[in-house]
């Protein structure tokens, strides 16, 4: 039986819209059972990145800069292309985005000598006290995804942190949420089941990155349709 590509292609994206809604309902049953956070904990920030309506414009990367002041040669938030994929003249790209994934068994949190890498018990997110940090740079080496830097002008470890400092205090959403001009970014509550983001990961088919070494990623994406996934 002869099988066209659109009707694997459908096929497959069933399979993995299934698998995608299972995994958020266990997520979110685990989150309201308090499995790796305290049950009285109602915000957990989590993030979706569709890879679909992504066009690689780096206007999160240039905001995430601007709001945060990071520093020229290093990044918060980086957008990877990949491709192209297909023929000419039907080719495309794949963008996906690099940044923290705010683990919720973070490796970096696991192996700071001072308390200065932690998850915040109010949001969930995974955030550096410069305060505290001494460079040792034992988090750039255990984190699996290789997303944090030693800041050049406070010599301390850094990453995305959601705009929890800047943004999230004036009650917005962080800046590369706000900036993207083609709605890629979702961001919102995992245990608000009203919440925009928890709609997107029960309508779409997502993955996470290296779900195998137990870290629980709170970054998912929308995987592209054109390519292969690339972790």
């Amino acid at each position: 039986m002869d099988i066209s590509k659109r009707q694997f292609l459908t096929g497959c994206g069933t399979l993995i819209a299934g698998f995608s809604i299972y995994s958020v309902a266990k997520e979110l049953a685990e989150s309201e059972a308090g499995v790796s956070v305290d049950q009285t904990q109602t915000i957990k920030y989590a993030m979706v990145h569709d890879e679909n309506l992504c066009i690689g414009c780096n206007a999160c990367e240039q905001a995430c800069r601007q709001v945060n002041h990071v520093p020229d040669g290093v990044s918060r938030v980086v957008i990877n292309r990949t491709g192209p994929f297909g023929e000419y003249p039907d080719q495309s790209y794949r963008f996906s985005r690099k940044s923290c994934q705010h683990c919720e068994d973070a490796p970096c949190v696991k192996v700071c000598p001072t308390g200065a890498a932690y998850i915040d018990q109010d949001t969930g997110i995974v955030g550096v006290n410069s305060d505290k940090c001494v460079g040792c740079q034992y988090c750039i080496a255990a984190c699996p995804y290789q997303v944090r830097f030693i800041n050049p002008e406070t010599k301390t470890a850094d990453k995305c942190d959601f705009c929890k400092e800047t943004q999230l205090k004036q009650g917005k959403e962080p800046a590369c949420v706000e900036a993207c001009p083609t709605h890629a970014l979702v961001f919102g509550n995992i245990r608000d089941p009203k919440s925009e983001l928890v709609k997107t990961l029960k309508s779409k088919p997502t993955y996470r990155a290296k779900t195998d070494l137990g870290t629980r990623p709170k970054l998912f994406h929308v995987s592209t349709i054109d390519g292969e996934i690339v972790l």
